[in-house]
């Protein structure tokens, strides 16, 4: 099997890259990102810019699976850099749809997107919930898979959308993600309060980054998930539950403070996921515990 992955100094590409290399003996790998080195030191990587179409040529689209991990995050930022925003996350895939489909490629593109399309209310979201859009990142996300969509319809490129909730963990030393649960712990390691908006009331779905990887990969080579969306499910947590578990191990104080103006207006709410659609086609177990594995780490 040939892989590409466009975006390979990403958190989540460089934990799936370990993960595959580590699972799976017959893979070859095809690695480009914007930097000049990949950061693991990985071979068979390239400098890749993928908002000059000429460098996007220079992927090699001849593999099975394609995975889009270019994309330019964070929230309330968006509005101050919206241009960037707007190249980075979307011409970036536009000039990788429109190579592909020049190429003739047959790989089967698979796209991370995130759980700030929905529209967040009590209880599990189902795929087709109501969505919504409260940051220039969030519409981003939403906007490449319609693209995805479109260039199936009129060009038959063959794609995959995976939403992720909230990541946690690394399969490399050193390595963590920027997620709420990893940004709790900085804090109480650097012995900080921990700081809830509201009471931390709001949920949301935290998965470990080595089920997540394995998602990605078994979905990727599952013949049956292909041309639609999935939610990658995990645990339900609020943030509360996840702060009082963290203050237990650290012995930091967990704090509530009134929500910011600014921040208040562009919180989702809920954001938990109904992952039967995927779990039940791949037949899919998700073997790690937020609990377990806060005894058992270090960051």
């Amino acid at each position: 099997m040939k892989i590409a992955v466009i975006g390979a100094n990403s958190y989540i590409a460089r934990n799936l890259i370990c993960f595959i290399r580590k699972h799976e003996d017959d893979v070859s790998f095809r690695l480009y990102d914007i930097q000049e080195d990949h950061l693991d030191a990985l071979p068979d990587y390239e400098r890749v810019n993928t908002l000059d179409k000429e460098d996007v040529r220079k992927i090699d689209f001849d593999v099975d699976l394609l995975y889009v991990f270019t994309g330019k995050t964070g929230t309330y930022k968006g509005f101050d850099e919206y241009d960037s925003y707007l190249q980075i996350n979307e011409m970036s895939l536009l000039n990788i749809l429109d190579t592909y489909r020049e190429v003739s490629s047959k790989a089967k593109i698979v796209f991370p997107s995130t759980r700030l399309v929905y529209k967040g209310r009590s209880g599990r979201l189902k795929e087709d919930d109501e969505k919504e859009f409260k940051t220039i990142y969030a519409i981003n996300k939403y906007a490449c898979e319609q693209y995805l969509k479109m260039y199936h319809n009129c060009f038959d490129i063959q794609y995959l959308i995976f939403r992720i909730c909230v990541p946690y963990g690394s399969l490399i030393p050193g390595v963590s993600s920027y997620g709420t649960a990893e940004f709790m712990i900085r804090n109480a390691c650097a012995g900080k309060d921990i700081t809830l908006y509201g009471g931390g009331t709001v949920r949301r779905t935290l998965i470990h980054i080595e089920d997540l990887c394995n998602a990605l990969f078994r979905g990727a080579e599952c013949e049956s998930c292909v041309n639609d969306v999935f939610n990658i499910g995990g645990e339900d947590y609020s943030l509360k539950q996840m702060a009082l578990l963290i203050s237990e191990k650290y012995g930091n104080q967990v704090t509530d403070i009134e929500w910011p103006e600014q921040q208040l207006k562009i919180e989702s709410g809920d954001t938990v996921f109904d992952s039967d659609k995927f779990d039940h086609l791949t037949g899919f177990v998700y073997h790690h515990h937020f609990k377990n594995w806060l005894n058992e780490e270090t960051i």
